[in-house]
């Protein structure tokens, strides 16, 4: 996956977009997204659920500091081997 990937736009079935950047999921930070923290909520979420936040290589353990405190967090892998979105 190489830190791209596409995405369809609007509503139509038409052909795929240019690939977009996966970019960090930190407040206000843009840079490439380098890992996939895979989590879920059990209060919410069956066990098997996966949510997925990227982080970049700054903000990878901030963001798993801040799920590990819920309990939430579950794995940390490259961003190349995340699942591919439902």
């Amino acid at each position: 996956m190489s830190g791209t990937v596409l995405r369809r736009t609007g509503c139509d079935d038409g052909p795929m977009s240019q690939p977009e950047p996966l970019v960090c999921s930190a407040k206000g930070c843009r840079a490439d997204a380098a890992w996939a923290l895979l989590w879920n909520n059990p209060k919410l979420h069956t066990p098997d659920r996966r949510k997925v936040w990227l982080a970049c290589d700054e903000h990878r353990t901030s963001l798993g500091d801040f799920l590990t405190a819920r309990q939430f967090l579950r794995d940390v892998v490259p961003v190349e081997d995340a699942p591919e979105p439902s």
